[in-house]
């Protein structure tokens, strides 16, 4: 391996075909034979342990299965390369207590992260989570993650947020990245194996256990089925559905959400989706939250700071705090611009080119590139964009990521196994990714060491029905443009109706939307036949996918009739603990209907009370 390592040294030593992964044939291959699509014939692809993503949460649960028992096939399958993932795009810190010597305590991180999520969030479950992020931190210092360091040499770490005391340590302003990387060569030096570009398209579950996946090769079009002992689902969030305005990556489809549902795992409290106070103000791009730990203001078009009005940690109050103060100054008329272009200034100009180039520079590039306005001579436009989802994939616990499958585990930002409620800490998110991603990766290791393969039987319909799919829509007729115009206004009405403020009758209008882009979806068509490289089935997929979460998400935020963390409702401004100190879970029947259901929030040693900032 080079001091310099490529994408093509990759791709020659880490990553491997289907083909490399089969082991066995049957009565199953034979029943491909008519399709038109390409298919491997040589036997059906199976593995010990299969994780679906690449972002930090997989990267860990796959060292993690590796270090549990070594004798295992250990695969991680992955749309793109992993340091294209949505962890990369992560930037100002991680959070978890490692220095004690001001106060600090896991159970002072556990208690802000309880009133940081409203009350959302199970507190047995945010306890454990605060030990388990020290452990993390010494662990990414221990295999090599090059973090800032202070005067004394130790991990450096700065405000966050929402949080009482200072616990969110960082790597300058590239956090994410940095992490991705270290847990890339780490997942490398302890022989994990990748399938590259290929595409999750659902879950088999034979007898009331998972019993692998149906893939889809990007590149060749290839739909075949992998038998696994036990999957991993890191799939990452659903922010995608504001497909105009968010900070996160084209692959955020809720890939791993969706086929989870169709599988028949609940998706818990779908409507809770965060927005960041501060992305770019054409189209999203963060601006990290260490701009506003380090000391950076925000400003009205009076000049004003104007957070002193909303809260008093001002900027660094919790994020759903901010969001809607900004958005509350353009609605008054005081921002600049108009409509999607309305915004307000973040200033980090007082803090010296020194330090902005220090501990700030990948914002400084963000500003030059997106909005041609260099932070340390000037303020930046900022408005609010979508970040983060709270909701996720329903877990068991923390103990175990595992869901109501047995053998199906989720990780990351795609699990929701109620750490952050109905609001995220910064910070939060890269922990939460290591720290749930190892838990998954450990148990589903213990569970495909005593486990077999299923029989394969509901994989075989599951391929074939897609296989059916990719002919019935990739037939060479309708307007591909039609599938972009859907996309687009699926994230303008979800912003309009759905996004920083809801009401009733917005939320009701919406799901006439959603069923009347529901209808055209099901009827599109895509021109281009071939399956070599065919990025608009790919998109048609993920389009899908982000379809299911948006009507999900719906239902969930036009029952929730309170205010509570990121979810605020206008016509009920109060939080209300009587009837929603639980949590949204919404499953899917058989026929496609949505239900909801409900699951009460645990409280232990944490005291139900107002949230003041």
């Amino acid at each position: 391996m080079s001091e310099q390592f490529t994408r093509r040294e990759f791709l020659q030593s880490a990553c491997i075909t289907m083909g490399a992964l089969a082991v066995s044939t049957s009565g199953v291959d034979r029943a491909f034979a008519s399709s038109s699509l390409p298919i491997n014939t040589s036997g059906i692809p199976s593995c010990d342990v299969l994780i679906i993503g690449s972002g930090a949460a997989g990267l860990r649960a796959a060292v993690a299965a590796r270090k549990k028992d070594p004798s295992l096939n250990v695969i991680v399958v992955s749309k793109v390369m992993p340091t294209r993932s949505a962890t990369t795009m992560a930037e100002g810190g991680i959070n978890g207590v490692i220095d004690f010597s001001e106060g600090d305590s896991f159970a002072l991180h556990a208690y802000d992260t309880v009133k940081g999520g409203d009350f959302l969030v199970d507190q047995d479950t945010a306890m454990k989570f605060a030990e388990h992020a020290g452990e993390a931190i010494h662990e990414l210092d221990y295999i090599g993650m090059p973090f800032s360091r202070d005067k004394n040499g130790k991990v450096d770490k700065r405000y966050a947020g929402g949080a009482s005391k200072i616990r969110c340590n960082f790597s300058a302003d590239k956090t994410g990245h940095i992490l991705t990387h270290t847990c890339l060569d780490d997942a490398l030096k302890n022989g994990v194996k990748f399938l590259m570009d290929h595409q999750l398209l659902d879950i088999g579950v034979d007898n009331g256990r998972c019993e692998g996946v149906v893939l889809r090769d990007i590149r060749t079009g290839t739909i075949a089925p992998v038998r696994a002992k036990s999957v991993v689902l890191a799939t990452g969030g659903y922010t995608r559905v504001f497909w105009n305005r968010t900070s996160t990556p084209y692959i955020a489809t809720g890939d791993g959400v969706a086929s989870a549902m169709r599988a028949g795992v609940a998706f818990k409290d779908p409507e809770m989706l965060q927005f960041h106070p501060t992305g770019v103000c054409h189209g999203g791009v963060l601006i990290t939250e260490a701009a506003r730990g380090e000391g950076g203001i925000l400003l009205n078009n009076q000049g004003e700071r104007f957070m002193k009005n909303y809260a008093k940690k001002m900027e660094l109050a919790p994020r759903d705090i901010v969001s809607r103060s900004i958005e509350t100054e353009i609605r008054e008329g005081r921002a600049f611009g108009e409509g999607m272009e309305a915004y307000v200034l973040l200033d980090v100009t007082h803090l010296g080119k020194e330090k902005i180039m220090r501990n700030l520079p990948q914002i400084r590039h963000i500003g030059l590139l997106f909005e041609n306005m260099d932070l340390v001579e000037k303020p930046i436009a900022i408005r609010p964009t979508a970040h983060y989802s709270m909701g996720g994939i329903d877990v068991m616990g923390l103990e175990s990521m595992s869901t109501a499958i047995p053998g199906l585990f989720a990780a990351g930002e795609a699990a929701c196994v109620s750490i952050h409620g109905a609001n995220r800490l910064g910070g939060n998110s890269l922990c939460d990714a290591v720290v749930t991603g190892k838990i998954a990766g450990t148990n589903a290791a213990s569970f495909a060491s005593s486990a077999g393969f299923g029989s394969g039987t509901h994989l075989h319909d599951l391929t074939l029905k897609w296989m059916s799919r990719f002919k019935e829509v990739a037939n060479g007729k309708g307007e591909v443009n039609e599938m972009y115009a859907i996309r687009e206004e699926l994230g303008a009405i979800n912003w309009d109706n759905m996004g920083v403020f809801r009401t009733e009758s917005r939320l009701v209008a919406l799901e006439d939307k959603h069923n009347e882009l529901q209808a055209r979806y099901d009827a599109l068509r895509i021109p281009n036949t071939n399956p070599v490289f065919n990025t608009a089935f790919t998109e048609y997929v993920e389009l899908g996918n982000i379809l299911l979460a948006s009507r999900a998400a719906r239902m969930g935020a036009e029952a929730r009739k309170e205010s509570r963390g990121s979810h605020y409702r206008e016509d009920y401004i109060k939080r209300d603990d009587a009837n929603f100190l639980k949590h949204s879970m919404v499953t899917m029947d058989s026929n496609g209907k949505l239900h909801l259901g409900w699951k009460d929030v645990v409280v232990t040693q944490f005291k139900i009370e107002e949230r003041k900032y």
